[in-house]
């Protein structure tokens, strides 16, 4: 990535430039370099995110007004950005999926989900989701398994697994993923109650206890208030690096 690339380049020059320019060893000239890159990097890495974030900014200005085509084509810009920062290929992937599966177009969505960072519990859940769709039950189980650990305090992850397990006929399963996520989240109330519902035999209703959150991943379909390509656009439900 460039932003490290120049970086060590300044630091290696700096370095250079007190052992040959100066009486100084090379063990004094080190850390003025490594200062010297490591404040380069910070500064760089730090114009790139805010570019990035700028058209985060702009990309949700676009959903909320129903601009999909334009959300996706201002986010397809950032790719630019790639090659200079890590990490920023990953974010683009993961809202360009988010954006696609919102809108059911599941097909375009998921290369671009398998492609999305790993702490983005949205897209790497509406990934297991596009996966299940495909009948790939064991990338499904093991998108969920690693969302879950990095994800851990993200109920409705937790609570999609277990619906699709129960779905698919795995009572005991889903039995013991929401039991893995009340161990994880003692204080969770909503989990708790579908925990017990499960153990009494009755069906899970996540609509109600997660609303959008829920509704985003088209397992079933919402009531008039969420209906729409994109529900309400909410931040939440699009962004966070």
């Amino acid at each position: 990535m460039w932003n490290l690339v120049i970086s060590l380049a300044l630091g290696v020059a700096v370095a250079a430039a007190i052992r040959f320019g100066t009486e100084f060893g090379w063990a004094a000239a080190i850390l003025p370099g490594m200062v010297v890159a490591t404040a380069a990097y910070l500064v760089l890495a730090r114009r790139t995110w805010k570019r990035l974030e700028a058209l985060f900014d702009a990309m949700q200005r676009e959903v909320q007004a129903q601009k999909f085509d334009k959300a996706i084509q201002t986010l397809e810009t950032g790719f630019a950005l790639a090659p200079w920062q890590f990490l920023v290929a990953s974010q683009l992937h993961s809202n360009i999926g988010i954006l696609h599966y919102l809108r059911r177009d599941f097909d375009a969505a998921l290369p671009h989900l398998r492609k999305s960072f790993s702490r983005n519990w949205i897209a790497r859940g509406m990934l297991a989701v596009a996966l299940y769709r495909k009948r790939d039950l064991d990338g499904m189980k093991k998108v969920f398994q690693d969302a879950t650990k990095v994800s851990k305090k993200e109920g409705v992850l937790w609570s999609a697994w277990a619906w699709i397990l129960e779905k698919e006929g795995d009572h005991a399963q889903a039995i013991a993923v929401l039991g893995r996520a009340v161990a994880a989240n003692a204080s969770d109330e909503k989990l708790k109650s579908s925990l017990q519902a499960l153990q009494n035999g009755k069906k899970l209703k996540l609509g109600k206890l997660y609303e959008e959150q829920w509704f985003q991943f088209h397992l079933e379909a919402p009531p008039p208030q969420f209906a729409g390509p994109g529900f309400r656009g909410g931040r939440r439900a699009i962004y966070g690096r």
